[in-house]
């Protein structure tokens, strides 16, 4: 008697289980919201078993050459290489200890190196905090720039496949004058857009304490700095490992990639008066995702029991925060500003 061989398929985009759909007959995975037919199914779970095999050996470098500490305070969890033997947390700046090691599944695959120094960082902190004049005088000392951390982020880079389809009722207008009258051609055009559509590199982070706000206001990272990760890049700078899946950024991606999409298509309805869209269908078919290590100069501030984070993109040098206020000083300028505009409006009725 033979038995029954079990066939499981995994989404593309996610790598979560796909059910089969009988009303729609194809496959739709219940996690993320993504729906294939059987063949585009079939094509690209074969591509992700090569992939499997290809990535089967588990980095027993990685776990031996890497230092977890953890935060008794806000639970952080840091990489680090092997030879430091004590750091704080950049989040709550309190001490961490030494947890053990990590395992092979957070080796990134890549690492775009620091390209700003801590001396550069630093010029950037104190130029953007001149444009900013309620500032705490504790946020801009020396002692808040002890905090001031070069950290490798966590990031899942993914490359999107995605099939559109958009259908728009399109115008276009024509006037003329004769004699008295004035004259309007109203021409209708239905117009359809279909294409295949592939983004690379759409990033996002993949810790859940960083800001994934903070963290796309200082892109964009030119991987084209990507070299393969050794754990000599983390030598003098602080990681931290990713506790977001890349199931659960997928949302974030899929997002960028439709909106890009729609956009892409949208544009290129060109020489139309007025288009109105009637119909966009983007599917994103299937995702290809690299873990990597992004530079980010990275500073939190602790004020009146809020806390402010401040980054610099440690490539490009790009930065990015919000900066806490001094009410105070905010209060007595507007104060002053008040007696000014009265003496301003006193003089004015004397006169």
């Amino acid at each position: 008697m033979s038995s029954l061989e079990s066939i499981q398929y995994k989404c593309p985009n996610c790598s979560a289980d796909l059910r089969f759909n009988p009303k729609k007959q194809g496959f739709a995975c219940e996690y993320c919201d993504s729906f294939f037919t059987p063949e585009e199914c079939k094509q690209a779970n074969e591509q992700m078993q090569r992939e499997q095999q290809e990535q089967a050996s588990a980095s027993d470098e990685f776990a031996e050459q890497n230092q977890l500490f953890i935060c008794q305070s806000c639970g952080a969890e840091l990489m680090t290489d092997s030879d430091t033997t004590a750091t704080e947390c950049l989040y709550c700046h309190n001490p961490v200890i030494l947890k053990g090691r990590l395992s092979g599944e957070y080796k990134p695959s890549k690492v775009i190196p620091f390209k700003i120094s801590r001396e550069e960082a630093v010029q950037i902190f104190r130029n953007w905090c001149k444009k900013r004049k309620f500032l705490p005088k504790d946020f801009i000392s020396e002692s808040q720039l002890v905090h001031l951390h070069g950290v490798y982020v966590p990031f899942w880079v993914a490359d999107c496949h995605v099939h559109g389809i958009m259908h728009a009722d399109c115008h276009k207008l024509k006037h003329w004058t004769s004699g008295d009258y004035k004259y309007t051609e109203i021409s209708e055009f239905d117009v359809f857009r279909e294409a295949d559509l592939d983004f690379n590199g759409i990033p996002a982070d993949g810790q859940s304490k960083v800001d994934d706000n903070l963290m796309e206001a200082i892109e964009p990272f030119d991987y084209r700095d990507t070299v393969n990760f050794e754990m000599s890049y983390l030598s003098g700078f602080l990681s931290d490992k990713y506790d977001v899946n890349k199931a659960q950024v997928f949302p974030r991606v899929r997002n960028r990639a439709v909106n890009g999409s729609d956009m892409l298509l949208r544009s290129s309805m060109t020489g139309y008066d007025s288009v109105r869209v009637l119909q966009s269908d983007m599917n994103v078919l299937s995702t290809k995702w690299q873990y990597m290590l992004l530079p980010v100069w990275f500073m939190t501030f602790h004020y009146q029991g809020k806390q402010y984070d401040f980054a610099i993109n440690g490539q490009s040098g790009k930065q990015a925060g919000t900066p806490p206020l001094n009410s105070k000083k905010l209060l007595l300028v507007c104060i002053l500003i008040s007696i000014l505009c009265g003496c301003i409006g006193f003089l004015g009725g004397l006169l």
